[in-house]
C-alpha cells in the first residue's frame, strides 16, 4: 500500500512537487538507505555500518560530527553532495537516517528533535481538517495530548479503541475520512500487544495510512514495515539511543513518495535532529542488539518474579504465556522487550509508595536506556490522559528494565515489594 491512495487532494502534494525540484538537495536526501552495503546484512552489520563509511579523508571510522550551519557552494546553486544548510540536510544526520532506514528495512528515513516532533511532522503532513484517525485506547500519554489538545482545535476529529480486537478497529473507520490507524505495539504503558499484519490488511481495505510506533519493540525486535506498515515511528531517545542522553525522534518510510513529502515538511517545520544528537544516537544504534538481547532477558526474569508475588495482582509483559497478546507477540517480534508493568495489590497510594522505595531501579520518567527507571504512569508519562477514556489503572507501575545485573535488580524489587 503507497500513500497515494488520497494524495492527490491533500495537504502536501504541491508543496512535495516543489521540493522534489530544488537543486541538489532532494537528490542528496533521497539516496538509497542501503546504497553501498552488500545485499543480505544482518541486523548487526548494518546497525555498525550502514551509511557509515569510513572518512574518505581522513579513513576515520566514526562519522565525524559536522557542527556547521551552513556550507560553502561551488558556484550559486553549486552544491557539494547536496549540502546547503544544516536544517535541510547535515551529514551527521544523514549518516544516522540512512542507518535508521537500513535497520527498520525502509527507503527512506527522517531524524528529529523528539519523538513527538516526529509524529507532528507526519500527521501535520498526511491530515487536514475534517480527517479522521483511530488510536490505541491505551496510547501513549504525549501521543494523546497531541490528538486531543492540538490536533482537534484544527477540526482532525480519532476515536480510541482496542487495537488488540480488530473488528473494533475496522468498525471505527469512518470510510473516504480515516487517514490513518495509529498503533503502539507494544503500547505504553499497559504492553498491549497489535496484529500488524492484520492492521496492514484493515489499511489496505479502507485506504488509510498504517502508522506503527516502534519505540518499545525497536527495529532488532520488530520490523513493521515488513508486515505491511507504511510509517515507523520511534522515540530514539528510548532504546535507540539508549543511554539517556539524547532525545530524537524518527520516521522511517516504505514508500518514497510518502518519504519525499515528509522530508518537505521536515524542512519547512525546522524540528531536526541536530548534528551532535544524531551523532550519539548514530553511537547508540551499534550496540541496539546486544543491548536488547540483555533487555529482554532481564524484564523476562523480573516479569516472572512479579508475577509470583503475592503484592502484584496482574503483570503485564508479553512474554508471559497468559498475556492476551503473547501468541502474536512470539509469530511477530524476536524477543519481548524490556518494558514490564504491573499492578500493585495494595492500591494506588501502596503504588506510588513503591517507586519512592527501590534503589537500584531510579525514579524518573523516560525508558529504554542501560539503567532501570520506575515510575507511577498515572501521576507521570500519563498524567495528560486523566478522566479520558486512554486513563491507566490508579494502581499501574511501569518498569524499564535495564541491563543490570539480573540478581540485583530482583533483590531491589522484592526488598521494595516488602
Amino acid at each position: 500500500m503507497t500513500e497515494s491512495k488520497h494524495d492527490a487532494d491533500h495537504p502536501g502534494s504541491q508543496e512535495s512537487q516543489a521540493y522534489r525540484g530544488h537543486d541538489g538537495h532532494a537528490e542528496h536526501a533521497v539516496s538509497a538507505a542501503r546504497s553501498g552495503q552488500p545485499e543480505g546484512w544482518g541486523f548487526s552489520s548494518l546497525a555498525i555500518h550502514a551509511g557509515q563509511e569510513p572518512d574518505p579523508l581522513t579513513g576515520a571510522v566514526v562519522p565525524p560530527i559536522y557542527q556547521v550551519s551552513t556550507y560553502k557552494q561551488d558556484g550559486v546553486g553549486g552544491l557539494r553532495g547536496g549540502y546547503e544548510y544544516s536544517r535541510s540536510a547535515n551529514p551527521t544526520r544523514t549518516a544516522l537516517e540512512e542507518c535508521l532506514a537500513a535497520i527498520e528495512g525502509g527507503t527512506r528515513a527522517m531524524a528529529f528533535a523528539s519523538g513527538l516532533a516526529a509524529e507532528d511532522c507526519l500527521l501535520r503532513t498526511v491530515l487536514g481538517t475534517g480527517d479522521h484517525v483511530v488510536i490505541p485506547n491505551d496510547a501513549y500519554g504525549g501521543t494523546y495530548r497531541l490528538f486531543s489538545k492540538v490536533y482537534e482545535r484544527w477540526g482532525v476529529q480519532w476515536t480510541a479503541v482496542d487495537f488488540g480486537d480488530l473488528d473494533a478497529v475496522r468498525a471505527a473507520v469512518q470510510p473516504g475520512r480515516t487517514r490513518a490507524l495509529w498503533v503502539e505495539t507494544p503500547s505504553n504503558p499497559l504492553l498491549g500487544v497489535s496484529d500488524i499484519a492484520g492492521l496492514a490488511g484493515i489499511a489496505r481495505e479502507t485506504g488509510a495510512l498504517l502508522v506503527v510506533d516502534n519505540t518499545f519493540a525497536t527495529p532488532y525486535l520488530q520490523q513493521p514495515l515488513a508486515l505491511g506498515a507504511d510509517v515507523v515511528v520511534h522515540s530514539t531517545t528510548k532504546y535507540i539511543g539508549g543511554h539517556s542522553d539524547v532525545v530524537g525522534g524518527a520516521l522511517v518510510v516504505a514508500d518514497g513518495t510518502l518519504g519525499e513529502r515528509l522530508a518537505f515538511h521536515q524542512n519547512s517545520m525546522g524540528a531536526v535532529a541536530g548534528p551532535f544528537d544524531a551523532w550519539l544516537t548514530l553511537r547508540g544504534i551499534k550496540t541496539l542488539a546486544v543491548r536488547m538481547d540483555r533487555h529482554c532477558q532481564n524484564a523476562a526474569a523480573v516479569a516472572q518474579m512479579l508475577a509470583e508475588h503475592s503484592k502484584v495482582s496482574e503483570v503485564l509483559y508479553p512474554g508471559l504465556a497468559g498475556h492476551q497478546g503473547h501468541e502474536i507477540a512470539a509469530k511477530q517480534m524476536r524477543g519481548f522487550g524490556g518494558m514490564v508493568s504491573f499492578r500493585h495489590a495494595g492500591g494506588e497510594a501502596a503504588a506510588v509508595e513503591l517507586c519512592g522505595r527501590t534503589e537500584l531501579f531510579t525514579l524518573g520518567e523516560s525508558l529504554g536506556g542501560v539503567e532501570s527507571l520506575i515510575e507511577h504512569p498515572g501521576r507521570m508519562t500519563h498524567m495528560s490522559a486523566a478522566g479520558s477514556p486512554l486513563e491507566v489503572p490508579a494502581d499501574l507501575v511501569r518498569l524499564s528494565v535495564g541491563i543490570e545485573d539480573r540478581a540485583d535488580l530482583l533483590a531491589d524489587l522484592a526488598r521494595a515489594l516488602g
